[in-house]
C-alpha cells in the first residue's frame, strides 16, 4: 500500500453519485476517456456500495392502517482516482457536460 502513494504524489479523487446506474458507469466513462485524451493515469471506475433508502406511505390517511405504499430510492456511486493530473486535465473535467441527475465530488490530494 505504502508504495503506490510514493509513486503516485499528487492525484484527484472523483465521487460520482446517481440514481440511475446507467447514468453513474456513462459519466465514469467520460470521465475517464476525458483524462486519458490528455495523458493522465485513470483508476476505476470502483463501484463503491449502493445506499438504499425505504420509506413507507399509508394509503389511507385516517383508517386502514394495513394498506401501505413502500418506496425506495438508490444512490448509485462510483470513485475514479486520476494519478499525476496536470493543467489540461483539470480544466478539461471542470469543462465537462455530465447528464442531468449525476452529481460529482472532485478533491485533490497530494
Amino acid at each position: 500500500m505504502s508504495s503506490k502513494k510514493e509513486e503516485y504524489k499528487s492525484r484527484i479523487r472523483i465521487k460520482i453519485k446517481a440514481y440511475d446506474y446507467k447514468l453513474a458507469d456513462q459519466s465514469s466513462i467520460q470521465i475517464i476517456n476525458t483524462a486519458m485524451k490528455f495523458g493522465a493515469n485513470a483508476v476505476g471506475p470502483i463501484p463503491l456500495p449502493t445506499s438504499i433508502k425505504k420509506y413507507t406511505v399509508l394509503k389511507s390517511t385516517f383508517v386502514h392502517k394495513d394498506s401501505r405504499d413502500q418506496f425506495e430510492m438508490r444512490v448509485h456511486k462510483r470513485l475514479i482516482d486520476i494519478a499525476e493530473p496536470n493543467s489540461k486535465v483539470i480544466d478539461a473535467l471542470m469543462n465537462l457536460n455530465l447528464p442531468v441527475g449525476v452529481d460529482i465530488s472532485i478533491k485533490y490530494l497530494n
